[in-house]
């Protein structure tokens, strides 16, 4: 079959990127969409298992810091587009080893720009879309939303190579007339989030009654947006976004820490048959995070009044479905704890 497009999705395997990935396979009979991704500890092809077989989908085991193997990945698909989310995106590793998210975000960032201005030098119909995050712009007092002309102001490493690598990916679209779009998002949350992360963390303990640490006072604030909103809005933003432009991407649902984490108590125990509030005590108040943004909050406005993007879910509903989903699937996180996830799929994929 020959493919209206053939979409290059880095780090597919990844949280946010699997939710892309199974919405294209699924959405777009008429495109390949091929799954680029290292497979590090954040990559699980577990989470794709219902698309695996699809005709239009195709994983390939490769690294953005491997200059080689995007060319090899883009001499044998041919490749017409790219939507950028392989990254280094825990704050709390980039804080104890930031060279790892130079090497990722800024450099592979960068090789994957140099290999499709050079490849897709003097044809049309091409775009990068680079995904990236809200953390970007630091952090807010108790007023006012980020917007797409906020000044950037990162405060930790992680946030930092994003930072750069967005201005990266402007610098070709001014330098080289790289067709690129981006977009920065607030706090996913949703299915098949790694478990470091700070909701899937907390139902995990919950359900086992171990400690619920919460930096500081918990009175940090995150917009949090559900995944599968957020990749609907990377759909409508790849497909109808203006070239040379960047959106923000918000849930519009502005949480304490320590509220979410009441919240989540609530849930949990009511759906394991417990006490009201039982878990409650397993809250444990540690020393806050280094750098720690005091609150993230985002002006979607641009994204809906130019593409007509919403959020589809009102936080309180979608937060219910994520424990759900997590209580129903339990195998799936203790096959990450475990650390299985990985050795399975490292003997399919040699590198």
């Amino acid at each position: 079959m020959e493919y209206k497009k053939k979409i290059l999705v880095t780090g597919g395997a990844g949280f946010i990127g699997s939710h892309l990935v199974r919405r294209l396979v699924k959405h777009y009979p008429e495109y390949h969409i091929i799954n680029f991704d290292s497979l590090t500890y954040a990559g699980n092809l577990n989470n794709l298992v219902d698309v695996e077989h699809e005709e239009n989908y195709t994983f390939v085991k490769g690294d953005i810091c491997n200059v080689a193997d995007i060319e090899s990945v883009f001499a044998k698909y041919f490749i017409t587009d790219i939507i950028h989310l392989a990254a280094e995106s825990h704050v709390d590793r980039s804080i104890s080893g930031p060279m790892a998210f130079v090497m990722t975000n800024v450099v592979g960032t960068v090789n994957l720009l140099n290999v499709a201005k050079d490849k897709w030098a003097g044809a049309t119909d091409r775009l990068f879309y680079h995904v990236s995050t809200d953390e970007v712009y630091g952090s807010l007092g108790e007023e006012g939303l980020f917007s797409e002309t906020t000044a950037y102001d990162p405060r930790s490493p992680y946030s930092s190579s994003k930072a750069s690598s967005d201005h990266f990916v402007m610098a070709y679209h001014h330098t080289y007339g790289l067709p690129v779009k981006i977009s920065n998002c607030s706090n996913n949350y949703g299915s098949h989030q790694f478990p470091e992360k700070l909701i899937p963390l907390m139902i995990n303990n919950i359900v086992q009654e171990k400690d619920l640490p919460i930096y500081g006072k918990g009175d940090n604030i995150r917009d949090w947006l559900w995944v599968e909103d957020h990749v609907a809005a990377i759909d409508t933003i790849f497909h109808k976004g203006r070239l040379g432009e960047t959106y923000n991407i918000g849930g519009l649902n502005e949480w304490t820490n320590i509220d979410l984490v009441h919240a989540l108590i609530a849930i949990v125990d009511q759906k394991l048959g417990r006490a009201e509030g039982t878990s409650k005590q397993l809250i444990k108040f540690v020393t806050d995070r280094a750098g720690h943004d005091k609150r993230y909050a985002i002006d979607a406005s641009k994204l809906e009044n130019e593409l007509g993007w919403t959020p589809s879910i009102q936080f309180e509903e979608g937060l219910e479905k994520t424990v759900e989903w997590y209580l129903n699937n339990r195998a799936w996180t203790e096959n990450i704890i475990s650390g299985d996830y990985q050795e399975y799929y490292a003997n399919q994929y040699e590198s």
